[in-house]
């Protein structure tokens, strides 16, 4: 019992200790704050009676020690960089100068070689015309023309043109347009509008457009009154066997609504009878069936020559990887599956691994 009678006594002695030594503390700093609130005063008070007399001489003082330190630690601060041992002192002050002087002094626009996702501004130069600002971005004068609402070419320099990423039209949504109106108002396809990469979509399930967004029609035309002037279209001949060894036939018949272009390397054939769907050339089919991808039902032949074929979108399929087929002979049936807007067949040719313009090679 004394041994813990002494324990409690020495824990309060301790407890009694802290308690004395906070009080201390907190005394002793409660003092040096006021003592230091005192002196502030009496410093901003003499700042006060000088009314910035002394700014000049403090501002020059700090300068002049940030470039005293600046000095010292130069030479510390270029060790730091790896495979680096220069001293910044020793590098020569003396200029390199650069020479401005070109072989040809006249002035020229660099056109980026990259691929356009919308419509740019062009400054008129000196020289230009509606032709070479066409094939300086390569589309075509009318896009140009259309664009810009200009009448008999006129341009001047300095004039700000507006410049599509691709030959055709632009238009802006208003209520109650579709892909399927703008491409009845434009003379063109709705596939077309839909496979343009830049063009978005608020549903790409449904093609659904936001009202006030710039959607690209490539090869589509200006309308007059409305709607445009339908053009003469290239109708492809009927499908059919051929024998002539190394040549393709039209895989379908139908209406070419798309071409081979950089976005879309393929031609699009439509026709609303949904016509069979034939081998362009003799081979080993390689794929047959759903593409997740966006082509839908489709089938893919090797040819074994260097030379692949593509048919996307089919309603049907009557094939199977790993049959033979001969040309002409039906493989399925046109439809609209996959990132279809209407009945079509989708036909890309590939030769050696790279897709080349089907109608180079379709007899």
């Amino acid at each position: 019992m004394e041994a813990f009678q002494i324990f409690l006594d020495l824990w309060e002695d301790i407890k009694l200790f802290f308690f004395e030594l906070t009080k201390f503390i907190f005394k002793s700093l409660h003092l040096s704050f006021l003592k230091f609130e005192a002196g502030k005063g009496i410093f901003v008070t003499a700042l006060y009676r000088q009314r910035g007399k002394m700014a000049r001489r403090l501002t020059h003082s700090g300068m002049a020690a940030l470039t005293a330190l600046g000095v010292m630690i130069a030479p510390i601060i270029a060790q730091e960089f790896p495979g680096k041992s220069v001293d910044p002192w020793e590098i020569s002050a003396a200029p390199a100068v650069l020479g401005a002087s070109t072989d040809d002094p006249s002035i020229d626009t660099q056109v980026s070689n990259k691929v356009r996702d919308s419509i740019i501004d062009y400054e008129v130069q000196g020289g230009d015309t509606v032709a070479s600002i066409a094939e300086k971005f390569g589309v075509s004068e009318d896009t140009i023309r259309w664009q810009n609402s200009l009448v008999k070419d006129k341009i001047k320099v300095g004039q700000m043109i507006q410049v599509l990423p691709v030959t055709g039209a632009a238009h802006t949504v208003v209520k109650g347009d579709t892909v399927y109106s703008i491409a009845k108002k434009y003379d063109s396809d709705s596939q077309s509008i839909a496979d343009f990469p830049f063009n978005t979509f608020s549903n790409d399930e449904t093609f659904e457009l936001a009202i006030g967004q710039v959607v690209i029609i490539p090869d589509g035309v200006k309308p007059i009154g409305g709607t445009a002037t339908p053009r003469p279209r290239q109708i492809t001949p009927d499908a059919g066997t051929v024998v002539a060894s190394g040549q393709f036939v039209w895989p379908t018949s139908g209406t070419i609504t798309q071409r081979f272009v950089w976005y879309h390397p393929g031609i699009d054939i439509a026709n609303r009878g949904l016509p069979a769907v034939l081998a362009a050339d003799s081979g080993r089919v390689i794929s047959a069936g759903w593409d997740g991808s966006g082509y839908g039902n489709m089938v893919m032949i090797d040819h074994g020559n260097g030379f692949q074929t593509r048919y996307a979108h089919m309603s049907q399929v009557n094939v199977i990887a790993g049959q033979s087929v001969s040309r002409g002979s039906s493989i399925g049936r046109m439809g609209t599956t996959g990132h279809s807007t209407g009945p079509h067949t989708h036909f890309e040719i590939y030769l050696n691994g790279n897709r080349v313009n089907p109608l180079n090679y379709l007899r």
